[in-house]
């Protein structure tokens, strides 16, 4: 939204027509459709939506202009109050700019611009347009101010398979015995792993001749009170340890503050060196921080630590903060690169060899894209990335023990991770994980066919979380495997994974990446259209498992793909060994 000055020869007949143009040829079509007509408390609702979520939806000149040029069409002058709330969240907003631009927009009507701009507007910046009325909730698909609408259906992803719980290591049992949902019991797994993944002391992989430690990313989404909030209840396996960092932070600053007093009232500093500051000890590392503060604290925990937010925001404030923005530091950290700071208050500059940190986070769709705006963008591959179904069902808030809680039951649970925690850390060697060699034959079979049946549904723009899908496993598996050490007590220099934990993660991951795409079709990229990609997605998916052109014309038909582009899909499918093409006119998928 950078240089918002009006300018009436950006907006010639001949742009609106070729914009019009554009916007059509995207409409759905749908015999479903009914119609609804937005009133402004539609609009209202819409643009509490976008303050909730703090985002620009208009972050160039000619998306801002069109917001003006679509609440004028609709609401005239009682439109001015919502372009001055949507245009706050600008950088640079200016009141009095905003004032002049929204009054040229009235003073040029019949533009051609419609209130659906706005909407459209809103759902590319990640905002739900949903609109609320008695019988249901909508989306808008038409062209005017009398929408056309379709009943909001959640897309149902899926979830881990039973065989995945069926031999867990003790210590998960427990935890996802507490899951009152298919998806809870998903999240409660994935967010015990993720604490796990930073208090693994001296277990260490090698993974793409690079050493690799088992610290993970994790970022669960789903709407408001659709349940995501128990992935909170993981951190309690690992309070413990964390409460045992800030007591013994707590003796050593009580300790720093006595020598520093009876250096202070010494008379003879001479041949006195004044106590050093200790380091400010602790496991959960504060999202809310600046860029200094943040690797300050990693390095005071010896480069270990973990982020966990449930409210994503807060670290995605702090990103856009103009001290706070670690972005490259979570990168690195992923991959254990080296990061450095500067001491200002020491003049020190310290490097941070082997960052080894674990993040947690959940939040709103809306929430995830203020984090990672694009596809473009380095964190998306690096999370695991969880979409948590929507369930109409009220669960009993009364049920289980009325004189205990789930925080309390967690916490125990803890405790006796706790001891193994320090089990691991009082090892005088390190533990090297590994597979067998028919494991890696598989891994590697696996992924490649992987990357292939994703690249050729995504692009290539995707073959970075396939890629790194791959060294998530890798680390899933060895945090599988080490736990398995509570439950015999055995461990040697050498961790091999076991058949049971190797078959399960690449289950879940399996389920992850269908995750991953569905997250990663709904970011904005310079070289893909997302409708034409969920369209081919689509159109796989419907096939059935033989079939002949006459066949595969028909499912085409039914998704309103032309003739001639299913063909083309099919040809690419053949050549990416997604479709085998066994005799003539006959196919099956693979």
């Amino acid at each position: 939204m950078r240089n918002k000055v009006f300018k009436i020869e950006d907006w010639s007949s001949s742009n609106f027509n070729e914009n019009t143009k554009t916007k059509k040829s995207s409409s759905c079509d749908d015999t479903s459709l009914k119609t609804v007509q937005i009133n402004e408390n539609d609009i209202e609702f819409l643009t509490q939506r976008i303050e909730s979520s703090k985002i620009d939806i208009a972050p160039n000149y000619s998306d801002w202009r069109d917001v003006g040029f679509a609440l004028s069409e609709h609401l005239g002058e009682n439109g001015r109050k919502y372009y001055h709330r949507i245009s706050c969240f600008y950088p640079n907003y200016s009141q009095v700019e905003t004032d002049k631009q929204y009054s040229a927009c009235l003073a040029s009507r019949g533009s051609g611009i419609t209130i659906r701009t706005l909407y459209y507007l809103a759902k590319r910046a990640g905002v739900d347009i949903a609109i609320n009325h008695p019988s249901n909730r909508f989306e808008i698909l038409g062209s005017d101010s009398t929408f056309e609408i379709k009943d909001l259906e959640e897309t149902k992803l899926p979830v881990f398979s039973d065989n995945v719980f069926s031999d867990l290591p003790d210590i998960l049992n427990p935890v996802v015995e507490k899951s009152i949902s298919c998806e809870d019991r998903d999240i409660l797994l994935l967010g015990s792993l993720m604490v796990f993944s930073a208090c693994l002391p001296n277990i260490y992989g090698i993974y793409g001749e690079r050493v690799v430690y088992p610290n993970l990313y994790l970022f669960v989404l789903s709407p408001a009170s659709a349940g995501k909030g128990r992935l909170a209840l993981c951190r309690k396996l690992v309070e413990p340890i964390h409460k045992s960092f800030r007591e013994k932070s707590k003796i050593e600053s009580e300790d720093f503050r006595k020598k520093q007093a009876e250096y202070a009232s010494s008379k003879d500093k001479t041949n006195l060196e004044p106590p050093a500051v200790p380091p400010l000890r602790m496991l959960f590392i504060p999202a809310n921080n600046s860029a200094t503060g943040f690797s300050q604290l990693l390095n005071d925990n010896n480069g270990s630590g973990i982020l966990f937010e449930t409210e994503a925001d807060t670290l995605s404030n702090a990103l856009k903060s103009e001290y706070g923005n670690y972005s490259e530091g979570l990168r690195k950290a992923f991959h254990h690169e080296e990061t450095a700071f500067n001491r200002r208050k020491d003049k020190e500059y310290v490097e941070i060899s082997e960052p080894r940190l674990s993040v947690i986070l959940s939040g709103t769709p809306a929430q995830y894209r203020l984090l990672i705006p694009n596809a473009e963008n380095g964190l998306a591959s690096r999370f695991i990335t969880y979409r948590m179904n929507v369930q109409i069902i009220w669960n009993n808030v009364f049920s289980g023990d009325p004189c205990s809680s789930l925080d309390n039951y967690f916490f125990q649970l803890g405790l006796r991770y706790f001891d193994f925690y320090r089990y691991l850390n009082q090892l005088t060697q390190t533990v090297r994980f590994e597979l067998t060699t028919e494991q890696q034959i598989e891994f590697n079979s696996r992924f490649d066919q992987l990357q292939v049946d994703y690249v050729a549904l995504y692009g290539l723009e995707f073959i970075a979380s396939v890629r790194r899908m791959g060294l998530i496993a890798f680390r899933l598996m060895m945090i599988l495997t080490t736990l398995r050490v509570m439950d015999d007590g055995e461990i040697y220099n050498v961790l091999t994974c076991r058949d049971i934990d190797f078959n399960a993660v690449l289950s879940m991951v399996e389920v992850l990446l269908e995750h991953s795409a569905y997250q990663f079709k709904q970011l904005p990229t310079e070289n893909k259209t997302y409708e034409k990609s969920t369209l081919k997605d689509k159109f796989l998916r419907n096939l059935p498992i033989e079939f002949s052109r006459k066949d595969y014309l028909s499912v085409a038909d039914e998704l309103n793909i032309p003739s001639k582009t299913a063909d083309k899909y099919i040809k690419k499918y053949v050549t990416s060994g997604l479709i085998n093409h066994f005799s003539h006119d006959q196919y099956s998928k693979i």
